[in-house]
């Protein structure tokens, strides 16, 4: 049913008859309770003219940030004006979209509620199949069908257009109901493919003609971060949503009791249900003399506010999460620490989008691409073993490299 294509860039279809779409097999109960509010949203009577461009984005602030920079080559590959491009993003960094998506128009929902309330649903699909776009976009490899296809589903856009996802057998019924509906499908090659090189390689397709990939950027405000002046600072972001993906802070601590010898300051951001542990940083305080030189404002800081502490950092040290995607696009100096789960798709970056002040740290192993099920881990909550293989020198060589950089750029200035 689904036969590989054979050339990144190629088109293909997902082949179903019209009797298998009208009773699928392999259907999730929670499709089945959709179907009906989401047919009704698909053919809703809509008078106004089609025209523009929606750009669906069910995703995080990391592929957010990844993909964004392709952006600004839809206009020309589409033939639309910039004006007439929606972006459907997530509640995730809607906050950030007046920045960092200026001349667009950005529509952010709670990407949660879509995939679980039926209601909230029926509303946002109403509100898409209203939009009347001439044309409706899904690019992204690493998707969820019920999200993301069905919003390019309800659409009913004259034209459709969706890269070919990551497709696995729990998700192939899914994927073939609403492929087998879109216009085009778009091949950006297998996995583990970087999605950076993805996105280029689709928007290629479309325009016809090679558009070589480049490194993230994004703009945002010069706006005072919220600390008093002082010395430069170092910000560490020790959370993750997945919690054996967290580095240990114990280890942070140890990294920050290392930069204040430096005579640089420590600022510790993130989400409280993001922290595992308080001791370490209290205890590196201390060592450090007080607050003074190393300063905790987990859950102190909204989104924006984040940016503007790492605009203004001398360094970003950072788990494989959203704000380390920011801050390099931010072009600051910034270390990654990097686990084996999906290596490559998303972190590290390809050598040839890697700014020279980007670092990313990790530890190979053998069982590298288990796609974070590991089966080494006795629960959930367990560090993944890829991740603690991680050495606290392995770290602070990759910071002292960068740190050492950007002095000999300043003063050679």
């Amino acid at each position: 049913m689904t036969a590989p294509l054979p050339n990144p860039g190629s088109s293909g279809q997902f082949p179903t008859t019209a009797f298998w779409r009208t009773l699928p097999a392999g259907m999730r109960r929670r499709w089945w309770m959709f179907r009906p509010l989401d047919l009704i949203a698909r053919h809703w009577p809509v008078f106004k003219k089609r025209r523009g461009l929606l750009v669906v984005r069910m995703d995080g602030i990391g592929d957010m940030v990844l993909f964004r920079r392709t952006l600004d080559h839809y206009a020309a590959a589409f033939g639309v004006e910039q004006s007439d491009i929606t972006v459907l993003g997530c509640k995730s960094w809607g906050n950030l979209t007046d920045e960092v998506f200026k001349g667009y128009r950005v529509y952010a929902i709670d990407e949660h509620a879509y995939a679980r309330r039926p209601f909230y649903r029926f509303k946002v699909s109403l509100w898409v199949r209203g939009l009347a776009p001439a044309i409706a976009v899904s690019d992204s490899y690493m998707r969820r069908a019920l999200m993301a296809d069905s919003l390019v589903w309800v659409s009913s856009a004259p034209r459709t257009v969706a890269s070919r996802p990551y497709v696995s057998e729990r998700t192939r019924s899914e994927f073939s109901y609403y492929l087998s509906q879109v216009d085009e499908i778009i091949d950006t090659g297998p996995y583990p493919t970087h999605e950076i090189i993805r996105h280029f390689r689709f928007v290629s397709a479309i325009s016809g003609t090679t558009i070589p990939p480049e490194a993230p950027q994004i703009t945002w405000r010069d706006q005072a971060p919220p600390i008093s002046e002082g010395a430069p600072y170092v910000v560490l972001n020790p959370g993750s949503n997945e919690p054996g993906r967290r580095w240990p802070l114990a280890r942070y601590a140890a990294l920050a009791k290392t930069l204040r010898e430096r005579g640089l300051r420590v600022i510790f951001v993130g989400r409280v249900e993001e922290r595992s542990g308080q001791e370490e940083i209290e205890q590196a305080m201390r060592d450090a003399g007080g607050t003074l030189g190393i300063i905790d404002m987990t859950g102190k800081t909204a989104l924006p506010e984040l940016l503007d502490l790492m605009k203004h950092a001398a360094l970003v040290v950072s788990n494989d999460t959203g704000p380390a995607h920011l801050s390099i696009a931010l072009g600051r100096p910034t270390v990654v620490i990097v686990g084996g789960g999906h290596f490559g798709s998303f972190v590290p970056y390809p050598k040839e989008v890697t700014p020279e002040n980007a670092r990313f740290v990790f530890q190979e192993m053998e069982c590298y691409h288990c796609f974070w099920r590991c089966h080494r881990r006795a629960n959930k909550y367990q560090l993944f073993p890829c991740i603690g293989a991680i050495g606290e020198d392995q770290v602070w060589r990759a910071c002292e490299a960068l740190l050492e950089g950007d002095v000999a750029r300043r003063e050679g200035t």
